[in-house]
C-alpha cells in the first residue's frame, strides 16, 4: 500500500485556506493583522536551527493570509471560497500530481489497494535543562510526526544529542502541543 505523506508547507497552506473558506474581506483582514502580530513576535523568539519552525510556519501562513485578501479584493469575492482562488486550485492540482507521481513510482495502477494519507501533524516541544538557571530560556523545536509520542520521542532523541553542550544533566520536556493543522481538524 502507497503511503501519502503531507508536507509541513501542505498542513500550514491547507490550515490556512480551510479556515478562510466563508469568511468576508473584513473577517479576512482581521486574520492578516493577527497573522502579522504572530510572525512579529515569533520572528523575537528563540531561533530554531531547523527549517521548521515558529518563525517559519508564521511567516509562511501570514503570506497565505495575504495572498486571500489580495485575491479576494481583485476578484471582488464576497466571501473567500478555494474553488475561486486560482492559486488553490493549483496547489490542489499539485498536490494530487504528487499522489499520482507517487503511485506511479510504487507501480500502482487503478484498481490496486488505496493510498493510506498519513495523519502526520506538526508539534511545538518545549524543553528546559533539567538544571535550569534563573533566566535560562526554555528551548523550543517543532516536530513533523505522525503522533504526538512520535514526535516526543524524536524531541528526546534530539535533546539528548545536545546534552552534550549542556553540563547541567540534560534537558526535561515541559510541553507539548499540536499546531497544525489544529486539533480536532
Amino acid at each position: 500500500m502507497l503511503v501519502y505523506e503531507y508536507l509541513p508547507y501542505e498542513l500550514a497552506r491547507l490550515d490556512v485556506l480551510g479556515k478562510a473558506t466563508g469568511l468576508d474581506l473584513d473577517q479576512v483582514m482581521e486574520l492578516v493583522r493577527l497573522a502579522a502580530t504572530r510572525e512579529t513576535l515569533a520572528s523575537a523568539g528563540p531561533d530554531e536551527p531547523h527549517a521548521l519552525s515558529e518563525a517559519w510556519i508564521a511567516s509562511f501562513q501570514h503570506n497565505q493570509w495575504r495572498r486571500i485578501a489580495r485575491v479576494m479584493a481583485e476578484q471582488r469575492m464576497s466571501v473567500y471560497e478555494p474553488s475561486e482562488d486560482p492559486r488553490a486550485v493549483r496547489y490542489q492540482e499539485e498536490r494530487l500530481q504528487r499522489l499520482e507521481n507517487d503511485c506511479a513510482d510504487a507501480g500502482q495502477t487503478d484498481g490496486q489497494d488505496p493510498v493510506e494519507r498519513l495523519g502526520h501533524r506538526v508539534y511545538r516541544i518545549t524543553a528546559r535543562p533539567a538544571a535550569a538557571l534563573a533566566g535560562e530560556q526554555p528551548m523550543v523545536r517543532h516536530y513533523f510526526a505522525g503522533s504526538e509520542a512520535a514526535a516526543v520521542a524524536h524531541a528526546q532523541r534530539s535533546f539528548s544529542r545536545q546534552s552534550g553542550t549542556n553540563q547541567n544533566g540534560g534537558y526535561r520536556i515541559v510541553s507539548v502541543e499540536q499546531i497544525l493543522p489544529q486539533p480536532g481538524e
